[in-house]
This record gives C-alpha cells, sequence and structure tokens, in this order.
C-alpha cells in the first residue's frame, strides 16, 4: 500500500461499510480508546480515524486476517 493510503483519513461511515457493522460499535470503539480517532469541531463534525491506525487496531483485534481492503473512491 501507498504511503499517502496509509495517511488517509476514514470516516466512521466508512468503517462501518468496511466491517459491516454500526456506527455506535465504532463510536464505542473510539469513545473507550481502542480505535484512535481525532474529533473534528463539535460532535457533528464527526470523527476521523487514520488508516494506519485503523489498520492496527483491526490485527490487534482480529488478527492478521483483520487487515483492512482500500476503501473505494
Amino acid at each position: 500500500m501507498a504511503e499517502n493510503e496509509r495517511d488517509e483519513w476514514l470516516t466512521v461511515q466508512e468503517i462501518t461499510q468496511i466491517l459491516k457493522v454500526h456506527e455506535e460499535s465504532v463510536r464505542r470503539w473510539i469513545r473507550g480508546g481502542e480505535l484512535p480517532a481525532i474529533l473534528l469541531g463539535s460532535t457533528k463534525g464527526g470523527y476521523r480515524v487514520r488508516r494506519s491506525d485503523f489498520d492496527q487496531f483491526m490485527g490487534e483485534k482480529f488478527g492478521a486476517m483483520g487487515k483492512a481492503a482500500p476503501v473505494a473512491a
């Protein structure tokens, strides 16, 4: 994977599409400190997760099979 793809920022919605989970599950991982994220402005700005942090989270939570595929643009 190219370095710039690893630095891409994912939204909660993009992560839910990748994992097929509910948005609240992703937000719970973020609020619980399991998945590093930034909050843009207020809660209406939404969370953003760096792709490299997401890949690391997947590896730790689900093992080597947890590496995410690229999100289609």
